[in-house]
């Protein structure tokens, strides 16, 4: 493979802001190669169909480098080369040193964050700031956090039990958060001892391939980690494998609807972290100026694209039109462009067929009667980016408010008692996560205990730590990752002889 500089382009300027200088980020610190292959029982092999796709920067709508394409051969010599490591190299590693891998991986990405985050905006369209301020230092984070596990587990669920490893692991991860999400899913499963194939989405699977020469010089046995590349037909393969003994899925739905049939048939255990379509309820007496933060922090946040968005704005009715007022007048102040310059708000968004889909049901919005509300500076001229979006006057049957859009729009709607606020706020199939604005601490507690949710945010949003499980009910599936609960899934406990 020939190494090639990532250095694309420059974008031309989107916005013009009075005293703004764009601060594009370098690629210099990244090199591609032209072509990537599976890793799988610790060496590069090449798709055993012999096909690869690219991957393309949303921001320009240009390939950056080829993937291979797995398929069902692959998931099969992953899934054996993992049961080998599980049964040899991996057993007999301690978990004391099993804790000095985690250790070491995550002082490694830290090292190598820069690199990271500029790879991960390059290949999925999220702001620069982003990538290098939340997503590898929490990355790195829960490598640090499962080192701390790693020896201590016979300590973790009570007096009287051993934690055993389950297995063989398959992991199925999305396109919002790459190198977060193999974090979340790979520290845990390691910690317990368990081996993983790790199958990334289809058009952000470079962090993740990245991530594989961390592991090497961490010292992870080979075999330990496989990560077969590729579309639908490889997650398919994966989540039905009778050779899995648990999958850890995020991402839609439906396709978490799919997976749960095709474990049904194997007995795999399965943890799912699907859509979402999470209420935000804003009271009176919320502070308004941090309120409005808030939200934007709640919907905004990755152009939208994450399964807890605060997609559903609920505030309360006598100070509804200043809240909005508020927050229109905020959103315009937001920045929408290369997603490599450092003063970037909104980036691009993901894919071409993503950017249909919201473009899609914000035109059913207004076919409903929702009004549209839109910043007004100039989008740049390629790639795919959709504007910060507010709809007003929004009813819960209209399709904005009940489907997720995954995208920078925000469904605006008002209530007058707390009453009808849960009524609102629960109406709708998903229970992933929500949050509340109010001064009134009594009040939380009371909104809190009736949202259906698996997680709420008191006068705060989108606020993640590897210490606090994160899951959902419903629709939006079951299982904790993150903190204790998200071991559960990776250790049989037998009791203590």
């Amino acid at each position: 493979m020939n190494d090639r500089s990532a250095e694309p382009e420059p974008l031309a300027a989107a916005q013009t802001f009075a005293g703004y200088a764009p601060a594009p980020e370098s690629t210099s610190i990244v090199t591609l190669a032209d072509r990537y292959d599976l890793w799988i029982g610790g060496e590069w092999r090449p798709p055993s169909e012999g096909r690869w796709f690219p991957t393309v920067n949303p921001a320009s709508g240009e390939p950056i480098a080829e993937i291979a394409e797995g398929s069902a051969p692959d998931i099969d010599a992953a899934v054996a080369a993992a049961r080998a490591a599980f049964d040899g190299p991996w057993a007999a590693t301690s978990p004391s040193q099993r804790s000095r891998i985690l250790f070491r991986i995550a002082r490694l990405l830290q090292e190598r964050a820069r690199e990271f985050a500029v790879l991960e905006s390059l290949d999925g369209g999220k702001p620069i700031r982003e990538s290098r301020d939340v997503d590898v230092p929490l990355a790195a984070a829960h490598f640090f956090y499962h080192a701390g596990w790693a020896d201590k587990l016979d300590w973790a669920f009570g007096g009287g039990v051993h934690a055993r490893p389950v297995g063989v692991v398959g992991q199925i991860i999305p396109w919002n958060f790459p190198l977060l999400m193999a974090a979340w899913k790979l520290a845990p499963a390691l910690a317990a001892g368990n081996t993983v194939v790790l199958k990334p989405a289809e058009t952000t699977s470079l962090t993740a391939l990245l991530l594989v020469e961390v592991l090497r010089e961490a010292g992870l046995p080979a075999g330990v980690v496989n990560i077969v590349t590729g579309g639908g037909d490889a997650g398919a393969a994966l989540a039905a494998h009778p050779g899995v003994d648990k999958i850890a899925f995020t991402g839609s739905t439906e396709v978490g609807r799919s997976i749960r049939r095709a474990t049904a048939a194997t007995g795999a255990r399965l943890t799912l972290e699907l859509g979402g379509k999470s209420a935000h309820v804003i009271y009176d007496d919320a502070p308004l100026d941090q309120a409005v933060e808030g939200a934007v922090q709640g919907i905004w946040f990755n152009q939208g694209h994450v399964c807890c968005a605060g997609s559903r704005l609920l505030v309360q009715e006598s100070i509804a039109d200043a809240f909005t007022e508020r927050l229109v007048a905020r959103m315009q102040r937001l920045r929408v462009g290369d997603p490599l310059d450092k003063n970037t708000d909104i980036g691009a968004i993901n894919s071409g067929a993503q950017l249909a889909r919201i473009t899609e049901l914000c035109e059913i919005a207004e076919s409903e009667g929702a009004r549209r509300v839109q910043t007004t500076a100039a989008l740049p001229d390629r790639g795919w980016f959709f504007p910060p979006t507010i709809f007003t006057g929004v009813d819960t049957s209209h399709r904005i408010a009940v489907e997720e859009v995954f995208g920078p729009v925000l469904a605006v709607m008002t209530f007058r008692t707390p009453q009808e606020a849960i009524a609102k706020a629960n109406s709708t199939p998903y229970g992933l996560a929500a949050g509340v604005w109010t001064s009134d601490g009594a009040r939380i507690l009371w909104t809190a205990e009736r949202l259906r949710a698996g997680v709420v945010w008191a006068n705060t949003y989108n606020q993640f730590d590897p210490a606090s499980p994160f899951g959902g009910m419903r629709a939006s599936g079951f299982g904790r990752e993150g903190g204790r609960q998200g071991l559960d899934a990776y250790v049989n406990l037998e009791a203590a002889s």
